[in-house]
């Protein structure tokens, strides 16, 4: 296992305790991350990025460019001389990618909400205006336990980022209070860098405020964030059933040195693009997937022995 160093400020005593620890993670888990995270546009604006390709193997391509692992003994992310010698528009996209990844990834181990969506999947169904500009948090994720909505900010820097880039990802938190009929319980500003090279994290919990944007419940929001997922599935050469008409359950996408798979229980709800019922019914089967090596969604995301090796020089 490998680890991401990280500070926390400001949380309720109840869910995530003040000061600096280590996150035990590995590249299953990182990987798992990029393929459900969201959909942001910024993606598709990436100079170098090919738009044949599907979405999961551009998602999973940007982490092997910009990560690695030096040998399998080695313990921390760091950043690969590749994405340093990249131009300063290139790094942003990339730098903000990571931070809605290890976003992602923080709320699904430490505050057990794995269930996240991209604000702008719900562009068709609120006021435009409210999610224009930078004035409004990037992820809403939601407890698999309770049920719970926190709202996140995430952003992405190359280095241990000042107290106004701080500041301003928690004021961008604040601005999404509920979800449905549910009051979003925490509003966490989110930044990842590089101290020197290596991949760190922080977040903050602020005092939420009275007003700002209200999100419908999800329903078919939820097929986007299986979606990359069916790509990676098709980009690998699989068929959606077998000859019996059964859901295909495994892919592995030898480029990229990565296995795929999605739980039986669930991948007939997926396949037919029942995302909300998907949901629902991993929430149901949490422990079981745990068991059985899955994440809480039902995805199994495999890295190959390439990914602990050292890359690059």
């Amino acid at each position: 296992m490998l680890y991401i160093q990280y500070m926390a400020e400001d949380f309720p005593p109840a869910s995530i305790t003040s000061g600096t620890d280590k996150l035990q993670v590995s590249w299953d888990d990182l990987l798992w991350a990029a393929i459900t995270v969201g959909r942001p546009d910024i993606f598709h604006t990436f100079k170098h990025g090919n738009a044949s390709l599907h979405e999961a193997f551009f998602r999973w391509s940007m982490v092997r460019m910009a990560l690695q692992q030096k040998g399998a003994t080695a313990r921390r992310f760091t950043r690969t001389p590749l994405f340093k010698q990249m131009d300063p528009t290139e790094k942003g996209a990339v730098n903000y990618f990571l931070g809605l990844v290890l976003c992602k990834l923080f709320a699904s181990k430490l505050l057990d909400a794995p269930w996240s969506l991209h604000l702008d999947v719900f562009r068709a169904k609120i006021k435009p205006t409210l999610l224009s500009g930078r004035s409004r948090p990037d992820l809403v994720a939601q407890c698999s336990t309770t049920g719970e909505w926190h709202a996140f900010e995430c952003k992405g820097r190359a280095s241990n980022p000042p107290t106004g880039v701080r500041k301003k990802a928690k004021e961008q938190a604040l601005r999404l209070i509920k979800v449905g009929a549910t009051p979003c319980t925490l509003h966490v500003g989110a930044v990842t860098y590089f101290n020197g090279d290596t991949l760190e994290f922080y977040w903050r919990d602020p005092p939420p405020i009275a007003s700002g944007i209200e999100l419908p419940e999800p329903d078919t929001e939820w097929n986007t964030y299986y979606d990359p997922l069916i790509a990676a599935f098709a980009g690998a050469g699989s068929p959606l059933v077998d000859a019996r008409g059964n859901p295909i359950l495994q892919a592995r996408i030898e480029e990229l040195d990565i296995g795929a798979e999605l739980h039986p229980d669930i991948a007939p709800l997926v396949r037919a693009r029942y995302g909300a019922r998907a949901q629902a019914r991993a929430r149901e089967l949490k422990e079981q997937f745990k068991a059985g090596g899955y994440q809480p969604d039902g995805i199994k995301i495999v890295a190959g022995q390439t990914w602990s090796e050292r890359r690059f020089g």
